[in-house]
């Protein structure tokens, strides 16, 4: 089963980015180009059915599989990147975080009106990142049209506050 082959190559890493945290490091995926393939094929059959016009991909470990996913669906990738790194005009959400807050943007360009937007990151927690790319979304008048994962941490529950966005809430692994 893929999700198991998955979790078998996840890397724990203790106490990153502070103490207490066991980080899901999911860069040793990368190393193996037949798992990688087989990940954005059982994304892509995940969201099957879906009318879906464009992905965007939350910064930075978002882009690695969102545009590997974009490119298999045919569709844009539109990378949403903290504050400062888009070089052309940008539209942009602040949330708050566990400590302190954050900052994410756009390009105020990238996206149509009334496309259906999946949105894409590489790990789910509290859902505050994926909220705030929900609504950059909302904010050029397209849909979301729903969240892809690799991995969910659903004891955080994060899948919670996204339901007001979309009930297409996708992972491949839970812990």
């Amino acid at each position: 089963m893929l999700s198991e082959t998955i979790k078998k190559v996840i890397r724990d890493v203790p106490d990153f980015p502070k103490p207490g945290i066991i980080f899901k490091d999911i860069t040793p995926i990368l190393q193996d180009a037949k798992l990688v393939s087989a990940i954005v094929d059982e994304m892509v059959n995940q969201q099957e059915g879906q009318k879906i016009d464009a992905i965007v991909g939350i910064e930075s470990r978002g882009f690695w599989f969102g545009i590997m996913l974009a490119n298999k669906l045919n569709i844009p990738f539109i990378p949403i990147r903290k504050k400062g790194k888009l070089p052309y005009n940008t539209i942009s959400y602040s949330y708050n975080l566990e400590y302190g807050s954050a900052e994410i943007e756009m390009h105020e360009d990238a996206l149509q009106s009334n496309w259906n937007v999946l949105i894409h990151d590489d790990l789910l927690a509290t859902g505050g990142t994926a909220i705030a790319a929900a609504e950059l979304v909302k904010m050029q008048n397209a849909k979301v049209a729903g969240f892809s994962f690799v991995v969910n941490l659903d004891f955080l529950k994060g899948s919670d506050s996204l339901q007001k966005y979309s009930e297409n809430i996708t992972n491949l692994v839970t812990y």
